[in-house]
């Protein structure tokens, strides 16, 4: 892949890693592990939202932003990197949509349409808040690779789903 092809992560944590004074610390603290050894290069970042869970649940809020970035890894060498990582500051897989110390997902990967591993672009992006609205601040140009659709139609297609500037 060529370094130019823009790629955008979602990033959100609604527990803190330890050593971290917050949620959003830790999301911090994982940007500079993901970015570290020059591999990815971080183009940009959102602003920060606050964002009930989802599925609704008693959880904490969760802060989420999206980051676009640069890299050379293809998706599943950039999916192993992030899984690396999220096990890195202590993340642990146990059960769907439960709270979590760091969530990275591969939201769009230059366009790329895949139906395996990983699934591109994400399969639950375009119903998510807080993926959409982020990703409109550092992308308002943005269009959906499966549906066509641009940012400002799918953030009007959504219910409210609780999500707060920072």
């Amino acid at each position: 892949m060529s370094k130019l092809q823009a790629i955008y992560l979602g990033i959100g944590a609604n527990l803190s890693i330890s050593g971290h004074d917050n949620p959003k610390s830790g999301c911090l603290a994982a940007i500079d592990f993901l970015t570290a050894d020059g591999a990815i290069t971080l183009d940009a970042i959102s602003p920060w939202y606050r964002t009930a869970p989802v599925p609704v649940s008693d959880q904490p809020w969760f802060y989420n932003a999206v980051l676009k970035i640069k890299t050379e890894l293809s998706p599943s060498d950039l999916i192993q990197r992030i899984h690396n990582v999220e096990a890195e500051m202590g993340r642990v897989r146990l059960v769907r949509n439960e709270a979590r110390v760091i969530d990275i997902d591969i939201i769009d990967y230059a366009g790329l349409i895949n139906k395996s591993n990983p699934i591109l672009p994400h399969p639950r992006m375009h119903q998510r808040a807080f993926v959409l609205y982020p990703l409109r601040d550092v992308a308002s140009d943005w269009v959906h690779p499966v549906s066509g659709l641009g940012i400002e139609d799918l953030i009007a297609g959504l219910e409210d789903q609780n999500i707060h500037p920072e």
